[in-house]
């Protein structure tokens, strides 16, 4: 087929359409919020600015503790698998090695990998740099999102109760809670449960929770 100039190929226009003075004006509201700390009942797991720091981070799942009921977060690395208790902060299960039959992925859309420490032989669903996703909304009407308002440097907003970021003032209707401005964001999201928050990059892991008995812990 011949393109001319009133079929364009498929992927180019003619004309890109410019945003509107809505959608500049929230562009700008959000370059313009700073990274603020999440409101009650949000704590975070660990005492480090950025989290901790996990290389090659490749993608994060969840599970439940059977034993104390606190969420888990399977973390899969280059370097291995790992288990936080998204409670304390601990890291109570670590796999440097893990056999070479333990395939991340799955033909499955979502991602899985094997579990370890208390929750081994579960397949854990992982969200990461192979697809899979994570809850954007949890109870008490808290929502997530992630937006690239200057790509790719991505921001991760918190907001409660419909405070969109074009709904109410930054820091009382919604949070801008983390800048993806170093390393590569792979997935951010809520437990099942809704009592953890994570965001996780290429390079680390962040955690918040609103679970009672929080103590910091940079076990490794």
């Amino acid at each position: 087929m011949k393109w001319t100039k009133e079929t364009p190929p498929v992927g180019q226009s003619d004309h890109e359409p410019e945003l509107s003075d809505y959608q500049r004006a929230m562009r700008f509201r959000i370059l313009a919020a700073p990274v603020v700390p999440l409101p009650d009942p949000w704590r975070p797991v660990f005492e480090y600015e950025y989290g901790v720091p996990v290389g090659g981070l490749l993608g994060i799942g969840f599970e439940t503790d059977p034993d104390t009921g606190h969420d888990l977060v399977m973390v899969v690395s280059h370097d291995g698998h790992g288990l936080f208790d998204a409670v304390t902060g601990e890291k109570i299960a670590r796999d440097r090695d893990p056999d070479d039959g333990d395939e991340i992925c799955d033909p499955d859309p979502a991602q899985w990998c094997p579990g370890l420490g208390p929750i081994a032989g579960i397949r854990v669903r992982v969200a990461g740099l192979f697809g899979g996703g994570l809850h954007t909304a949890a109870g008490g009407g808290w929502k997530l999102e992630v937006v690239a308002p200057a790509w790719p440097n991505e921001r991760v907003l918190l907001s409660r109760d419909g405070g969109l970021p074009h709904s109410g003032p930054h820091g009382e209707r919604w949070w801008h809670i983390f800048h993806s401005n170093y390393s590569e964001l792979r997935a951010a999201g809520f437990s099942p449960s809704g009592q953890t928050l994570a965001v996780a990059t290429s390079s680390d892991l962040s955690l918040w929770t609103r679970a009672a008995g929080l103590s910091h812990s940079s076990d490794d």
